[in-house]
């Protein structure tokens, strides 16, 4: 979900809630409105009463029923209401209402109270008798006897008031509906529609430096830093200015133009790097192939010279050292080629088998004279091998290094295979011995450049034990678009593999 959804859908549950809060507050007031209305109608009503006839308690003593009647006749015109003469204590002794009441039911005198004593207040809730609870709007005054016997209070008892307001009318709720809740509650909809549009709409213009920035940062991370400086300077970034976003587009443009700077720096310091490799290499492979050729010379005539057997050694010492040096170096010139990033391949569509046994071939002698058996296994029934788009120079050399490594760790008797096997769309071309194997701790590190381990049964490369060979290997698999890895356990032997793309 982007950020322009989420404010949008923020700005507009906030105008919803702040709609349902709203059309709450307006039905809340609407019955606090109502409530108050009829607790000051009730008061009149009762003030007039109690002011008018000063004998109230003496009717009701006199006849029971007329009084009932009389009080009838004072509600007759007051709907919703209900009027009850209380005793002192509470207890209610005539009513205006139908339903029957049980003897002694009484009312609470707590909210009686407060309806005499306070005067100025809103309104009061109180019992209501006939249903039993406080969701009533009640209105109490004192009756009095003109000439209380006994010389005793005059307060005789109370006049109570019932106003059921929460209950309105259906006309009344009619009203309500009419006038409020549908063309109110279209309005308010209304508005909430359009805030959210205008809101959507802000967030729209306010976001939009953000979008074109994240746009341009998506570019270099799909495009990588070398091809996305051309694209991210003329992607359009937003303008500069006081806010924010504003502060982030001239860091991120900031950002950018050091890591451009440091992008130019390591490309001249990488090309300047595999040009002195390349150039070093191609300088030092002529006197070294020259050297060897003299030294080679002078090895071959004192074979003939039995007496010279010191200098032979010494001549071969430094033949040896030599040929090693002179593999480094070509080594090195090999890596540097394989690093540039203009550098192509020129593959064609090849039988991996064949090549195994081109290669096992060129080894054959060499193995022979170590008494080491070289193996390549044709795939029972199959009359074609697994086919994958090779350059046949460079995954020939690759395939050789690791013969070679394998030759030189493993003893007579010992066996080297090569293979190739066809497996989900894609061909494994394998190189293993039962040789001494490899530690575990050199595993990880085997294709690491100038690596070399310190285990006597790590193999060595064909560069001399440099850390060049595997690396090309490494490198020759990973411009064919595969990946190599390593299986060894010490004393079992290793096998590593090469998984390349196939073709059908």
């Amino acid at each position: 979900m982007s950020v322009r959804l989420k404010l949008a859908l923020t700005i507009f549950a906030t105008g919803l809630l702040t709609a349902l809060l709203v059309i709450a507050s307006v039905v809340w007031a609407f019955q606090r409105f109502e409530n108050e209305t009829a607790y000051r109608r009730g008061m009149v009503f009762l003030g007039r009463v109690v002011s008018m006839y000063d004998d109230i308690f003496d009717m009701h003593e006199r006849d029971a029923e007329a009084f009932q009647r009389w009080l009838r006749g004072l509600v007759l015109f007051e709907p919703d209401t209900e009027l009850y003469l209380l005793d002192p204590a509470g207890t209610v002794l005539a009513k205006t209402g139908p339903a029957p009441l049980k003897p002694g039911t009484h009312v609470s005198l707590a909210p009686v109270r407060e309806s005499i004593d306070k005067s100025d207040t809103s309104y009061v809730m109180g019992d209501d008798p006939e249903r039993m609870d406080a969701g009533a709007v009640i209105v109490a005054k004192p009756v009095r006897r003109a000439a209380p016997p006994g010389g005793g209070s005059p307060d005789a008892g109370y006049l109570y008031l019932v106003l059921h307001t929460q209950q309105l009318p259906e006309g009344r709720w009619d009203v309500l509906r009419s006038s409020f809740a549908r063309p109110a509650l279209g309005l308010v909809i209304a508005v909430v529609a359009l805030t959210t549009l205008l809101a959507a709409l802000i967030i729209a213009s306010v976001t939009e430096p953000l979008r074109r920035l994240t746009r341009a940062v998506a570019t270099l991370s799909q495009r990588g830093l070398a091809e996305g400086l051309a694209v991210a300077p003329g992607s359009a970034l937003p303008a500069p200015t006081r806010d924010e976003f504003g502060q982030l587009t001239s860091a991120f443009e900031m950002l950018l133009d050091i890591c451009r700077r440091q992008w130019n720096a390591l490309r001249r310091v990488d090309h300047f790097r595999r040009e002195g490799v390349s150039n070093l290499s191609h300088d030092l492979r002529s006197p070294l192939t020259a050297t060897v050729a003299c030294l080679e010379t002078l090895d071959g005539r004192w074979q003939v010279d039995p007496a010279r057997d010191d200098d032979r050694r010494l001549v071969e010492i430094a033949l040896r050292n030599t040929r090693n040096a002179a593999r480094m170096v070509q080594s090195l010139g090999d890596l540097a080629k394989l690093d540039e990033p203009e550098f192509a391949l020129r593959a064609e569509a090849v039988d991996a088998s064949e090549l195994l046994d081109d290669i096992a071939l060129r080894f054959a002698e060499r193995a022979a004279r170590q008494g080491v058996r070289l193996h390549t296994p044709a795939a029972p029934g199959v009359a074609v091998g697994p086919r994958a788009r090779l350059d046949v120079e460079l995954f020939e050399r690759a395939v050789a290094n690791l013969v070679d490594n394998a030759l030189k760790f493993c003893a007579s008797g010992s066996t080297v295979t090569l293979a190739a096997e066809a497996r989900d769309g894609r061909v494994e071309v394998s190189v293993a011995d039962d040789g001494p194997g490899i530690a575990a701790a050199d595993l990880p590190h085997l294709f690491d450049r100038f690596y070399q381990s310190r285990s006597t049964v790590a193999p060595a490369t064909a560069d001399g034990g440099r850390g060049l060979g595997l690396a090309i290997v490494k490198r020759i698999v990973e411009l064919h678009g595969g990946a190599v890895a390593v299986h060894s356990q010490p004393g079992r032997g290793t096998r590593v593999v090469m998984t390349l793309p196939g073709v059908a």
